[in-house]
């Protein structure tokens, strides 16, 4: 069976039930890639978002949901579920969240977005499986539909979450 890989852009998400599909972000800096997994269905989805809050501009989140940690997550979970997925049973895994030096000092996108997405998911009962997040170094998450595999690359080096 050949792999089809499907791009997550930024500011993006993708759905599938297809176990030919691996999703695919690349060069997640301070941005987090989310992977929801259903392993009882074989439904999984991520999401690629910048930013922690759609508050700071209500009109970009209408715009695009997938921009923000909470618009994004809220249109995610909704398309998994309406797919049969139970969030009861998904599997999360998070990577992203480095200290890039581009942007104003102090900001720390990074550490802001990984606040938000944990303080996201308690909220709606889900806690994270893995996670690899941090450091200084971009990454690309691989998601394999077929089992729910997350595989991080980074620096050269690759490891499954």
């Amino acid at each position: 069976m050949s792999k089809r890989r499907i791009l997550v852009g930024v500011a993006d998400a993708k759905v599938s039930n297809d176990p030919r599909d691996v999703l695919v972000t690349c060069s997640l800096g301070s941005c987090i890639g989310v992977c929801l997994y259903d392993p009882a269905i074989h439904v999984g989805g991520m999401l690629h978002y910048q930013l922690p809050d759609s508050k700071m501009d209500t009109a970009r989140a209408k715009e695009t949901p997938f921009m923000f940690a909470d618009s994004g997550m809220e249109v995610l979970i909704e398309k998994l579920l309406s797919m049969g997925a139970n969030k009861k049973r998904m599997q999360v895994k998070i990577a992203g969240a480095a200290t890039m030096d581009t942007g104003t000092k102090g900001f720390d996108i990074g550490k802001r977005n990984h606040l938000a997405i944990r303080g996201i998911l308690w909220k709606k009962g889900m806690f994270i499986d893995a996670e690899d997040v941090g450091g200084t170094s971009p990454r690309s998450i691989y998601m394999s539909i077929a089992d729910g595999t997350v595989t991080v690359r980074t620096d050269g080096f690759e490891k499954n979450l």
